[in-house]
């Protein structure tokens, strides 16, 4: 009796397996997965286009825009195999919550690019192509246009002094009128003393030229510190 209990219940697994195998290619057949991923790596060639022309950082990364177009082929085809089938879902779930990244993100732009990606291709793998059209479209429209747009800030730079101890006063009280400032590094030796400030300004040469006017001062370099190239 255990024995055929033991079979029964092998064969009711393996019917369940069957039948949602059958379901499955019977919903995934070869050609929509073929549609799904050329989809899928349109998509991810426009939003690695729109990075490589919104970037405005120094040194762009060849490989984080085919990392975008490759998060994006990925997502598609797991989104279809999980489809509605609860099961799989949790343990791809499981499986994932696993993986542990250890690739820091640099810029927090980088991160929306990839939820981009991410979520582009859950778009298509669910088959939404209308709505995955529009989401990339639109996005790639805004982030377009958003480059064109710089918001008025104050720069940052590093003002690095060389000057005598004595002039330290004099220093400071200009210093004091501006009001983001943070000092980086100070270094006193037998010759002099160096100082290094952070600070944010609108101009760099009125600060310059009131460092270089007090007496005991050598030099004065000023030096942007902005992640943005040509700001």
């Amino acid at each position: 009796m255990d024995n055929q209990g033991t079979l029964s219940a092998a064969d009711v697994i393996r019917s369940s397996v069957l039948d949602t195998l059958a379901v499955q290619m019977s919903d995934m057949t070869p050609l929509s997965v073929v549609i799904a991923l050329l989809a899928a790596l349109l998509a991810g060639i426009v939003i690695a286009v729109v990075y490589r022309r919104a970037y405005r950082g120094v040194l762009y990364s060849p490989s984080f825009a085919i990392t975008l177009v490759m998060l994006t082929l990925i997502t598609t085809p797991v989104v279809m195999c999980i489809g509605s089938n609860i099961a799989l879902s949790m343990g791809m779930v499981g499986a994932l919550s696993i993986v542990r990244f250890r690739t820091a993100v640099k810029d927090p732009m980088d991160t929306a690019y990839m939820y981009w990606a991410l979520t582009t291709g859950i778009v298509l793998g669910a088959g939404l192509y209308t709505i995955a059209l529009v989401v990339v479209l639109g996005i790639a429209i805004i982030v377009l246009l958003l480059t064109f747009v710089k918001l008025p800030s104050a720069n940052s730079y590093l003002l690095v002094l060389h000057y005598d101890e004595a002039a330290t006063d004099a220093i400071q009280s200009v210093l004091s009128r501006v009001k983001n400032r943070r000092l980086r590094s100070k270094t006193v030796t037998q010759n002099g003393a160096e100082m290094t400030v952070e600070v944010r300004i609108g101009e760099r040469q009125d600060i310059i030229s009131q460092m270089l006017d007090i007496d005991g001062v050598y030099d004065a370099t000023l030096v942007a510190c902005q992640n943005e190239a040509g700001a």
